[in-house]
């Protein structure tokens, strides 16, 4: 079972202390996403005269916008793929199929070879004997 991890984490020039089952690798990263948002935000005109409970909405809004956008392209690369692999089981199967002809246009060749080998053979067997009369 995994270990309970606490990382203090500075958010916005305070100090926290985040917990969770993740690395504090993990833990340390979202903080810092966290913290390169804010830093956009204050480039914008017109963030620093919000109140704080605006600025803490604009921060959730533009979080969750980015979730659902990676969502998306998670769902949207999962269908591409899902897609993908129907597409190689189709050539695949329609491989083998041609395959499966192939080996019995081969199986087919070989039995008419060797059914002229035998007649060669039984031409031969007879041309030798009328030759011995």
């Amino acid at each position: 079972m995994n270990t309970k991890n606490d990382v203090e984490v500075i958010i916005n020039g305070k100090q926290y202390t985040l917990s969770g089952y993740e690395s504090s690798e993990y833990l340390q990263k979202i903080a810092n996403h966290i913290n390169d948002k804010i830093a956009e935000f204050k480039e914008q005109d017109g963030y620093l005269r919000l109140d704080t409970e605006m600025k803490n909405i604009l921060l959730a809004i533009n979080l969750s916008d980015e979730y659902y956008k990676a969502l998306k392209d998670s769902n949207d690369i999962k269908k591409e793929n899902e897609e993908m692999e129907k597409e190689i089981f189709d050539i695949k199967h329609e491989m083998q199929s041609e395959l499966d002809k192939a080996n019995g246009q081969i199986k087919k060749l070989a039995e008419e070879r060797q059914a002229a080998k035998d007649q060669v053979i039984r031409l031969e067997t007879e041309l030798g004997r009328n030759k011995h009369r």
